[in-house]
């Protein structure tokens, strides 16, 4: 065969149409190896003479898509000095864009013998157990595909996972569902887009493997927080084969999904590996170059930081290291099209020394490059570290998971929460991001995610159910902000389930209608259930996967839904693009917040703690839209009354100048049926009510009222 001195970059396995280029970082190596698998597994291993700047490379002629590789990387195996080479372990190329096969974890893998020490080397060979990089085609006809780019104001996510979205769905050709193909499917599509959703936010699909103890256990690795390739679409979600197919096939997905006007946003794990603490196995970056790849204990090289609670973190002060992620992110958009990024334990990429540092070196790279900088970028903005918690401190370009928006709202809505933290989190949390020059569009709200409960055993269970995972009860949070029903017993089954379908709608109406960025988690619009399980992230089976087969009760509920989000996309003073100042020159109030006697909050009422009851009125006469001709109209005006209390509240309508005339919008306690000609507002017999008129809310319940005339506050 023939080899080529080649180049150090593209870092990789590259095809051009006439060979490979393969080019592999390691600093402290002294000799890298190349092995090519036929396709009865026979290895070919070609030595790599080539290096430059710590990048071992070579050109071989001839080989092209399909190739199945892998390396071996020479070097001391001194553990203690915080090395870890291994020759007789097969390596994964950090930067392969496809990858075949997962582990089957044999001892082999190990780096050690498997129940002896770490410090001692395993020489037994281990490339029969090892899945295999694979050289993958970059040409990809895209067409007119264009990314939507829709703004951040008009952003509705939804958090999907590729497989449980379409596993059941028997709208999806049984060949396709669980995989890319099967989520591009025209009956997936048609779901999202007519539920009104902009984007979908994939769990990962990086390519990932399976834990050695959960295997053991007989169970599966489903949420996919366990990355091994940081290019490569997960393997699994392929229909249509891993020899490189699964990249055709992710792209074809996002085109498709692109052609509907749908964004695609990547759940990302960049803050560790697959490879586990000291004693995981030696699959990839181990191998490679464990000093520089990963975090070690100052004066303690042989063991690892662990930021994330995985064993292990990225060693991101790396140059190296931060290129790989860099690299990534903008593979990802420009070969791949995805539109934005979700960053996991997104606190741990901060982390210069130890504490975390908002102007990191990677939040400064992301700053500066004119691909990523352009993309939406969210952050989970915490990790388990010391510190780790940092909502509401990310520079500008990010928007941030608000955790303090779901506590807040979760605590509200079972009673526990003041008046005055529920006011600002529906106001879009500006305590957090005005002071850095944000807009209320950094807030991504939403009340459930996929660690946890479902938004239906939120209102359903006051404790986790987590049997399944086999763990003694030691997964997932031991405590639930529900809503505490208190009425078992007191009344019949179908009075408590009518209870918690009206907190359902509580929750999705308080989300739909703040400011900020609402995210939905799948399948709470119709009230999927995972059985009180608050941590399914081994549970690759019917308890995660969606059921399309939906009771009435759960039809009535997706179309609650799914006319939120038509109220909100239909009016602008939902969704504003700047934090609300009260009252303009000529004293015209963008907000006011009021109390049951219809008047203004007093600062006693707003410091009384044991109060379950407010209204706030959007004035929509600052806010402009566009009507059916293109003509420039001001927006409606709104009045919501919220109550969280357990008996009836009655709320005094406002004086006149607020509205003379209000068209009842929805009840969450007495929910109408309703077309899609028909949504809400737009129905022509909607209740009416005038100003100073009482109006009884019943227990934990979210009423909307529309102003009918044209007062004006003054």
């Amino acid at each position: 065969m023939h080899v080529w001195p080649g180049n150090p970059y593209p870092l990789g396995a590259t095809w051009d149409g006439r060979g490979t280029n393969f080019a592999l970082f390691s600093e402290h190596a002294d000799g890298v190896e190349l092995c090519l698998f036929d396709v009865h597994g026979h290895e070919h291993r070609v030595e790599m003479v080539e290096q430059t700047a710590f990048i071992w490379h070579a050109y071989l002629p001839g080989v092209g898509p399909g190739q199945r590789y892998g390396y071996r990387v020479h070097g001391p195996f001194d553990p203690q000095a915080g090395h870890r080479f291994n020759p007789d372990k097969l390596l994964i190329d950090p930067y392969a864009k496809a990858i075949e096969g997962g582990l089957d974890w044999d001892d082999r893998m190990f780096g050690y013998p498997l129940g002896g020490s770490d410090l001692e080397r395993d020489d037994r060979d281990s490339a029969a157990h090892v899945p295999k990089s694979i050289v993958a085609n970059p040409f990809y006809d895209w067409g007119e595909d264009r990314h939507p780019r829709v703004p951040w104001n008009r952003t509705i996510i939804y958090e999907a996972h590729v497989k449980g979205m379409t596993m059941l769905n028997q709208l999806v050709e049984p060949e396709l569902r669980g995989t890319y193909a099967g989520l591009a499917s025209p009956a997936v599509i048609d779901y999202l887009t007519s539920l009104g959703v902009t984007a979908v936010e994939l769990q990962p699909v990086h390519h990932f493997l399976q834990d050695h103890f959960l295997v053991e256990k007989g169970l599966r690795n489903y949420w996919g927080y366990n990355t091994v390739g940081f290019f490569a679409p997960n393997a699994d979600y392929a229909a249509r084969g891993q020899r490189g197919q699964q990249v055709y096939e992710f792209k074809s997905m996002v085109k498709d999904l692109h052609d509907a006007g749908l964004e695609v946003i990547l759940d990302v794990v960049y803050n560790h590996t697959a490879e586990g603490d000291h004693g995981g196995p030696t699959v990839c970056f181990r191998g490679i170059d464990n000093r520089s790849y990963y975090r070690l204990v100052d004066g303690d090289l042989h063991r690892y930081m662990d930021y994330t609670g995985t064993g292990n973190s990225l060693n991101v002060r790396h140059p190296h290291v931060l290129q790989l992620i860099m690299d990534s992110l903008r593979y990802w958009v420009t070969e791949m099209r995805v539109d934005g990024f979700r960053f996991d334990l997104a606190s741990t990429l901060a982390r210069e020394l130890h504490d975390v540092d908002k102007l990191a070196s990677f939040f400064d790279i992301i700053q500066q490059d004119p691909v990523i900088s352009q993309v939406k970028l969210i952050a989970e903005p915490w990790d388990v570290g010391e510190g780790g918690y940092q909502v509401g401190n990310f520079p500008v370009l990010w928007t941030e998971w608000n955790g303090k928006y779901r506590d807040s709202m979760r605590d509200f809505w079972r009673g526990q929460a003041a008046v005055g933290e529920l006011a600002v989190r529906l106001a879009g949390s500006s305590d957090l991001y005005a002071h850095n020059g944000r807009k209320p569009y950094a807030s991504i709200n939403f009340i459930t995610a996929h660690d946890g409960f479902t938004l239906r055993d939120l209102v359903s269970y006051n404790e986790k159910h987590n049997e399944a995972n086999l763990d003694n009860g030691s997964s997932g949070e031991d405590y639930n902000r529900s809503w505490n029903c208190g009425v078992e017993g007191e009344t019949d089954d179908r009075d408590i389930n009518e209870l918690r379908l009206r907190q359902q709608r509580n929750f999705l109406a308080t989300l739909f209608l703040s400011q900020g960025v609402p995210m939905l988690l799948g399948g709470d619009e119709w009230g999927r259930s995972q059985n009180g399980n608050n941590n399914t992230y081994c549970q690759d089976n019917e308890l995660t996967w969606y059921h399309w087969d939906r009771p009435v009760e759960q039809r009535r509920l997706q179309a609650f839904t799914r006319s939120l989000i038509a109220l909100r996309q239909r009016h602008p003073v939902f969704r504003r693009r700047r934090f609300f100042e009260g009252a303009d020159a000529e004293g015209v109030r963008d907000i006011a917040w009021l109390s049951c006697d219809g008047k203004e909050m007093t600062e006693g009422q707003w410091s009384d703690l044991e109060r379950r009851s407010l209204a706030f009125f959007l004035n929509g006469l600052g806010i402009s839209t566009l009507d059916v001709r293109g003509r420039r109209v001001c927006d409606d005006s709104f009045l919501a009354l919220i109550h969280a209390g357990h008996n009836a509240q009655t709320f005094t309508l406002p004086p006149a100048r607020w509205g003379r005339q209000w068209g009842l919008v929805f009840d969450t306690a007495n929910p109408r049926e309703r077309s899609r000609a028909k949504e809400f507002d737009e129905r022509e017999d909607a209740p009416k009510l005038t100003a100073g008129e009482p109006l009884t809310l019943s227990p934990r319940s979210f009423v909307l009222l529309r102003r009918l005339d044209d007062a004006r506050d003054d």
